[in-house]
Parts: C-alpha cells; sequence; structure tokens
C-alpha cells in the first residue's frame, strides 16, 4: 500500500510541474532533461565529507562551499552569496577556542547534544533545535556540556562595507517559536528563526519548513529575481523525496540541497512516509537589498 501511495504521489507530482511549466511559459520543453544529469552536483551530504578543524577543537564538515550555482566547478560549490554551510562537531567535554569573526558572520543551528555559548559576556544554553546568529566583531567560544557531542549546522555569510552587525549573540529556540504559516506552497508548515531586522547581513531568511505525513509541496519555479536567489534545504528529521527538475532524489538527514537558479528547473519535496514528519533547515537570500547602517 505504502509503495502504490508513493508511485501516485510521485506521478502526480510530474503531472503538476508540467502544469506550472506551462502556466507561466517558462519551462522549455528540453529544461528539466538539460540540467537532469547534472542534479547531484547540487546535493551534498556531510557525511561523505572530509572533517578538518576550526576553532581548535571544532570537527567541521563541508556541505556547500562558495562557487557557481548556474555551472558549478564541482559537487557542491555553489553558494554565491552565503560563504559556506557546513556540519561542526564538539567532543564531549571540550571547548572551543575564543575566536571573532571578522567581515563575517554566522548563523548555528543545533542538531543534536547539550552545551553553551558565550559571547561579549553573555552565555546561553545549546541543545537541539536553538540557533544562534553571532554576529562580526565579537568574541565567542562554544562548550560541550555534556557525554555526546555537540552537533551543529554552521552557515558563514559576508557582511557588507558598511554592515552594522549586532552589539551581542542573538539565541532563538525553534522548539518555542510559533508557527508563522501551515500553507504555504500548499504544505509547509514554517517556523521563522532569523530574517534581515534580526541581524542577517547578506542572508534574507533562515527557517525551519515542516512536511506533515504523505504530502507534497508544490513544485514551483523562483519567477522574479532568480539570478539573485539563494536557496538551501537540509535534511534535519526524515526521510523525504526531492523533485528536482524531471529527477527524484531520496533525501535523508545530514542531505542539503541548493535550488539551481536558472528559472527553468522546478522543485520541491514529498514526504513519503505515513507516519513520520519530514523536517528541514533552510536559509535563503532573495534578491538585493540595503545593508543595515
Amino acid at each position: 500500500m505504502r509503495g502504490k501511495t508513493i508511485a501516485l504521489c510521485t506521478a502526480g507530482m510530474f503531472v503538476l510541474a508540467s502544469m506550472a511549466g506551462a502556466q507561466t511559459n517558462a519551462l522549455p520543453s528540453d529544461a528539466a532533461n538539460a540540467t537532469g544529469n547534472r542534479i547531484d552536483l547540487y546535493f551534498s551530504d556531510w557525511h561523505a565529507s572530509t572533517p578538518h578543524m576550526a576553532n581548535g577543537s571544532l570537527e567541521e564538515r563541508e556541505i556547500f562551499t562558495h562557487g557557481d550555482g548556474v555551472n558549478p566547478a564541482r559537487k557542491g560549490a555553489v553558494l554565491r552569496f552565503a560563504n559556506s554551510y557546513s556540519y561542526a562537531a564538539l567532543a564531549p567535554h571540550t571547548s572551543t577556542e575564543a575566536t571573532r569573526l571578522n567581515g563575517q558572520q554566522e548563523i548555528y543551528f543545533v542538531a543534536s547534544g547539550r552545551g553553551t555559548a558565550t559571547a561579549g559576556g553573555q552565555s546561553a544554553d545549546l541543545y537541539r533545535n536553538v540557533a544562534v546568529l553571532m554576529p562580526a566583531n565579537l568574541e565567542f567560544a562554544f562548550k560541550n556540556t555534556s557525554d555526546e557531542p555537540l552537533t551543529m549546522y554552521v552557515v558563514n555569510e559576508p557582511t557588507p562595507p558598511g554592515f552594522r552587525p549586532n552589539s551581542a549573540m542573538l539565541v532563538r529556540d525553534e522548539n518555542m517559536l510559533p508557527i508563522t504559516s501551515s500553507d504555504e506552497f500548499w504544505t509547509h508548515i514554517v517556523k521563522t528563526i532569523f530574517v534581515t531586522s534580526d541581524g542577517l547581513a547578506t542572508l534574507q531568511a533562515v527557517l525551519t519548513v515542516t512536511l506533515d505525513p504523505l504530502t507534497i509541496a508544490r513544485p514551483h519555479l523562483h519567477l522574479v529575481d532568480y539570478t539573485d536567489t539563494e536557496e538551501v534545504w537540509s535534511a534535519l528529521n526524515g526521510s523525504s523525496l526531492a523533485f528536482v527538475g524531471n529527477q527524484l532524489r531520496e533525501q535523508t538527514p545530514g542531505m542539503a540541497f541548493y535550488h539551481i537558479p536558472d528559472n527553468q528547473t522546478p522543485h520541491t519535496n514529498l514526504n513519503p512516509s505515513e507516519d513520520s514528519q519530514a523536517k528541514f533547515f533552510y536559509f535563503a537570500r532573495y534578491h538585493p537589498h540595503e545593508a543595515r547602517k
């Protein structure tokens, strides 16, 4: 029964994508085929990355690096506006070296474990689904206070000339945030973590997006400012099917997808589970915007 449900859902996705293309006249008949054999360049999984050390004792694994989102030279080298996206782990009962970010700032989203973040005389508890916006020019450190690794997703963004960063780290507990919307693109259950007014420099949104069991989000293109759009979907919980152009990819926790900014390749996600939600960590830059002075 489950296999039949998935087959019907995926068939419906292709029909809906074709309808979307016909309605917008934005999908040439061979557009999806043109990118079909290159779609794997836009998927990356931290489990397959080689670890390196940062800030003394923080083990980082690359997910996406800076590159060309339209014609990436290698797998994962797709970021045009953010500097990097990685997965980091801090061993039990260890601390990072005190660090200061210059010309850049970072967003941390805790995946597992417990610890603390300290910056500018402020301290905050870290645990699953806590997010930290660490501004430029502020010395900070992390400490793992548990017997398990403290793991986090890390987005590094540049600060443009003249940008005024926050004077303190900003901490949000996603567990406690209200649902911002539950019907975007039909089925997206969205929680807004950070936006530009919170102190983001280059990015404009950091969210979590959840799909209920046996639901599909509307396949779509970005028709406005698509060359300025940077959008990353990173699987946190549950396994989903990513629908990109004419391809399907299973997206498991730790695996991220970069939306292809060509105005030709529709994308969405399907949650084939009958009893579990699928949850994503999402960040995006949509269009040019004035830096906060």
